[in-house]
This record gives C-alpha cells, structure tokens and sequence, in this order.
C-alpha cells in the first residue's frame, strides 16, 4: 500500500462495509469476513472462552447459545447519553464508546490483511442527521464517531454525508450530465441528496455547487423491524393484553425488547426482575411466562433476527412467512404476510417519502426536473418502499446501485478528490 493511501468507511447501523482508494487508480471495496465485502455491525463478547467476535460470527455465536453478550445497532447510540454508560461483558466494564472503538479497530485490521498496512487515513460516512432536530446532540455524536476512529489509530479523520458519497459512487457509471435524488435508506436513518452529476463534473475538487439540496429522517431499517416485532410478535409476548383490572400490560418492556440498541438492558436483571413483577397485570399467565422464558434465556436478539428475515423473505417473495418462536413456547409461531409490510410500515413509509419530497423542495425543483432517484441502503429494497417512491415520484426513473456497499465506495471517492489518498 502507498503511503498516501485512505479508505472510506461506512460504518451503518447494520452492516459496515471499507473501501480503499489510491491518488489515480480505481476504487475497490475490501474483503471484510470471508469474501463478503460487508460486515454486519455486531459484536459478540464470548464469556466462555473470554473472547471478542464480530459481524456474521458474532450473530452465529450468539444464535449458536454460546453463553455471552450480543451487541448491535451500535450507531443507534451515537448522540444518546448511554455512549458513556458502561455494561459487564467478560473482562470487565467496558463503555459504549470504546465498543464502537473496537468494532472501528477491528475493521482497520480487516483492511490491514487486505491491503498490508494499517490505514492511517479515513473518510467517515456520516448521515444527513444522526439525531432529528438537535443540532447540539447530532454534533456529540459526529465528535464521539471522530474519537472511536481516533482511538482505533486513524491519524486523518474527515466525515463525508452518506447521500453525497453515494452520489459519487453514481456518477462514475453515467455518461451524460444528470439531476438525480439519491436515496440512502439504510438501517438507522433515511437520508436524501439532490445533486447534479455528470462524467466531466467528476473531475472537479470542488463540488459544492452542484449539491443542490439534502435531508434526512432518523427512520431506517431497523425501525421497519420493531414495528413489525411490535405488531407481529410482542402481541404473543403481552403487548396490549388486558389484565384482571381491564388495563393493559405496560408497554416498556416490549418496546426494549423489539428495539435493536435496547435489548441489552430489556435482559439486563434489573429489567427482568421488574418483568417479573408484572405477572399480576396478565389475566393469561401464560403471555407471561413466554415473556420471562424470552427474557431469561436473553432471547431477544433471537427474535429481532427472525423479524429481520421474515421482512426481508416476504418483501423478496411476496409471499407470507412463518416466525419461530419454539424457544418461547413449544410449537409456537408468529406470521408475517405482504400485506403487513403495508400496513404496518405505511406511517414511517410516508415519512421517508415525505422527507424525499421536502429534499426536492429545497433544491427548488419539481420532481419531474429529475431524471432519476439513485437507490442505495440496504432497506431501499423494501417492496412497499419502492412502490410507495414510485407512486408518489411517478415517471422517475429509479436506479438501483450497490444497496450495501456503494456509500463505502463514494467515501473513498472523496477521499481522493480530497488529496488523502
């Protein structure tokens, strides 16, 4: 590796993904795990044999029963209070901040077996808002971002938005100058661009004129999973249920328990003592005591994964799929059809859509002065999604790009354009 190489890292909410760019040649995403170029954001602290795993091995360990601590959805806490909380894992307490710091770590070392040398370099993707409306807290969490990197032994750290990156990685494959809205829909947020792209505006340093306009919305693929684990699958656990005094049971517990980042402290002892305590809320033990079994055999995780594939199988096949939920109750199962996708995403759908709208708004454009929505994000797959932007963008073209590793991409991009590399 030349000593002025850098990589752009796209560090998301569900999956990671590093590309490495040099001054004249071409872009290339790295191997992360195996020969996958992504890897999910999870960490997994092995208290059996007091050791640390990441992405696909970490989930595989943890689904595996493989007694330890499960972390994911780890950009979800960027901004929030609990990056300086601390939790026990095997070899002690340990902060939120510095677990972001060592998945960072862990995928500079990934690139170092790729590439030779440790990355002194990197542009970080950051989304439009990582915090809705609070200028103060989204600043915290670009800074806490910027720390883990510095921590994990970058020396050069300069953030690029998400959108911008991806627009990027586009315009090095159209051949004639374009408006586009680029759509990043990724696990955490939703995040728009207007820009004009075109083969000789890629040779530009300077590119400030030709973003036209951005906006973001703190919704993403992870909140499509806890609607769905709030509709689908809580109800069976005892959301909604109506005790003995006709109240219902109350909801905390399974808003934690279908959140990603939260999971943690829904099976914290703590939470499942108080768990516990609410038996007498339930006119039908048996709701409890699935409840409790899912807590005290820290099956939440388990669950948000089962979620996750049903979302991604239905909107794939458009057809209904079955949720185990055997490790709850004996025989026990949950169903999630295409029509659910529908109804229950419809409220966050129309919000990302709207946030679309309004990003088109600001560049002062109507949407049939675009000549194409750019998608990326690995959400932006999402059936229901894409029907909805078609509908509501009709006689757009839509493109779809590399849903998972074109912001990694665009990210070194800039790092070229930037002299970093």
């Amino acid at each position: 590796m030349s000593a002025g190489a850098a990589v752009g890292i796209d560090f998301g909410t569900s999956n990671s993904a590093v590309a490495f760019a040099t001054p004249q040649g071409p872009v290339r995403a790295l191997p992360l795990e195996g020969e996958a170029t992504t890897l999910p954001t999870a960490v997994f602290f092995n208290a059996e044999d007091r050791s640390t795993h990441f992405g696909r091995e970490a989930v595989s360990l943890y689904l595996a029963g493989v007694e330890g601590r499960l972390m994911r959805s780890l950009k979800s806490l960027l901004g929030s209070s609990l990056m300086n909380e601390t939790t026990a894992v095997y070899d002690g307490l340990v902060s939120f901040q510095d677990i972001v710091t060592r998945f960072l770590s862990e995928l500079a070392a990934r690139a170092e077996r790729s590439l030779g040398q440790r990355p002194a370099s990197v542009v970080l993707g950051r989304p439009v808002h990582f915090v809705d409306d609070d200028p103060k807290r989204d600043r915290q969490a670009e800074d806490a971002l910027r720390q883990a990197a510095r921590a994990a032994g970058f020396r050069h750290i300069e953030f690029q938005l998400e959108p911008i990156a991806a627009a990027f990685d586009h315009e090095q494959r159209i051949t004639r100058e374009s408006l586009v809205l680029v759509t990043d829909i990724g696990g955490g947020t939703s995040d728009f661009t207007v820009v004009r792209l075109g083969p000789e505006r890629a040779a530009l340093a300077e590119r400030t004129q030709d973003i036209l306009a951005t906006s973001g919305v703190h919704i993403g693929g992870t909140d499509f999973d806890q609607r769905l684990n709030l509709e689908c699958v809580m109800p069976l656990l005892g959301l909604r249920h109506r005790g003995p005094q006709g109240r219902e049971v109350p909801s905390k517990v399974f808003f934690d328990l279908s959140t990603w980042h939260l999971i943690h402290w829904a099976q914290a002892p703590k939470a499942v003592r108080e768990a516990n305590e609410l038996r007498a809320n339930y006119a039908d033990p048996r709701l409890h005591e699935r409840l409790m079994r899912v807590l005290r055999e820290a099956q939440g995780h388990r669950i948000a994964s089962e979620v996750e594939q049903a979302k991604i199988q239905a909107s794939n096949d458009d057809t209904p799929v079955g949720i185990d939920l055997d490790f709850a109750e004996d025989g026990l199962t949950a169903g999630l059809a295409p029509d659910d996708l529908s109804k229950h995403l419809d409220d966050a759908l129309s919000q990302v859509v709207a946030c679309a709208h309004e990003c088109v708004r600001r560049a002062g454009l109507h949407t049939r002065q675009l000549d194409a929505i750019y998608l990326t994000g690995g959400s932006s797959a999402l059936r229901p999604f894409r029907h909805a932007l078609a509908r509501s963008f009709a006689g757009v073209p839509m493109i779809e790009g590399d849903l998972f590793g074109g912001v990694a991409a665009g990210l070194a991009c800039t790092a070229q354009r930037r002299g970093l590399a």
